[in-house]
């Protein structure tokens, strides 16, 4: 009995050993001082912080965009075409004022999770139901502001469209769309040497006291990160939204000098990363390349494109066993390269493919072959 009781005790003492072990090497993004990224901001920076808000909340024209205006604060905002159309007026004026307009979707479709986004929920939505979404809000804020949205915000933070093995992400519709995308309710802030701007992410700023968003803008700080707060009404109180107190607060410890902070919206500080990091701007999709349409016309856009010896080397895939490639392997081989290239016999381009390829030329294996 002893000794069942020793062994039991020894277990457990191992198991928080091994446990203690396993988090001590550990340490949260959150929490890790010792990351500090090696990227260059402009001299006399040592962050970035962007301004962001969904929605077109009335709000923002009538009380938020005044208060940035006073310190000649650049922020972005994601429209609806739902509140958008309230304050059209507000809008171009905002957009002449240098504040960026970005996409938010034709209907904010969302999880049908939520009772109110049930009718336009993204787990029923298809990567074409989507791009028709993006497409038809960007031609609507350009129609009505004549401005070109180029940042976009995913509404309520999802990525994604479908369901169970139908899910698919629709983070490629928004890279080729826009050159910035952003999410919401996130950890931290963005790595310049290494996020992704097509799924930048956003930290909340609604409901947030001063005190606390200058927590996050210090940490930001020592890490020399780029820090995108997302908020949505611009009032003195209530639900979903950013205190005027708090965002007076940021602009005028921003705009201090001594606090080394680049503040501008996200379009501008966008442009800075990209060109830093050498990243082109990804040109809009083909139709044959987007996979949001439908497939009939991806396929007559693509066949629309081919030269003739396009098609008749796509309807070509040669048998590598006879000799018309080659006779050895390493002539076959060679052979097999110029048919790709559509380089082997004059009028007829790259080929579609090949029958005994593996067998009887690529014998090194799978990496090869591949």
């Amino acid at each position: 009995m002893k000794n069942i009781f020793f062994y039991k005790w020894l277990f457990v003492l191992v198991s928080l050993l091994i446990w203690t072990n396993i988090n001590a090497q550990y340490v949260s993004p959150a929490g890790n001082k010792n990351t500090k990224t090696d990227f260059t901001w402009p001299e006399g920076k040592k962050m970035a912080i962007s301004l962001t808000f969904d929605d077109a909340r009335l709000t923002q024209i009538d009380k938020g965009i005044p208060l940035l205006d006073k310190y000649n604060v650049k922020g972005t905002f994601y429209l609806s075409p739902e509140y958008l159309v309230e304050r059209v007026e507000g809008w171009k004026k905002a957009a002449g004022n240098g504040h960026e307009i970005g996409n938010h979707s034709l209907v904010h479709p969302c999880t049908g999770n939520f009772s109110w986004a049930r009718n336009k929920a993204i787990e029923n939505y298809t990567l074409i139901d989507m791009g028709r979404e993006l497409d038809s809000a960007n031609q609507l804020i350009e129609k009505t502001l004549g401005v070109k949205p180029l940042s976009f915000a995913y509404p309520c933070g999802h990525t994604y469209v479908g369901r169970s093995l139908q899910t698919r992400s629709y983070v490629p519709l928004v890279a080729a769309r826009f050159e910035t995308g952003r999410t919401w309710m996130d950890e931290g802030p963005n790595d310049p040497t290494f996020c992704d701007l097509a799924q930048l992410t956003g930290m909340e700023l609604d409901g947030k006291s001063f005190q606390h968003v200058k927590s996050l803008i210090e940490a930001a700080k020592a890490k020399g990160s780029w820090l995108l707060l997302a908020g949505h009404e611009m009032d003195e109180g209530g639900f979903q939204t950013t205190y005027l107190s708090t965002l007076d607060s940021i602009c005028r410890y921003a705009l201090d000098p001594e606090n080394e902070i680049w503040i501008d919206n996200v379009k501008n500080i966008g442009d800075y990363v990209r060109e830093k990091r050498g990243i082109p701007i990804h040109p809009e999709m083909l139709p044959y390349q987007d996979p949001s349409l439908p497939a009939e016309r991806r396929i007559d856009d693509l066949i629309s494109r081919m030269t003739l010896s396009e098609k008749i080397g796509q309807l070509n895939m040669p048998c590598v066993y006879h000799s018309e490639l080659g006779e050895t392997p390493e002539e076959k081989l060679e052979g097999c390269k110029k048919f790709t290239e559509g380089t082997f016999i004059d009028g007829i381009g790259p080929g579609g493919g090949f029958f005994t390829l593996a067998n009887h030329t690529l014998f090194e294996g799978p990496e090869q072959q591949a």
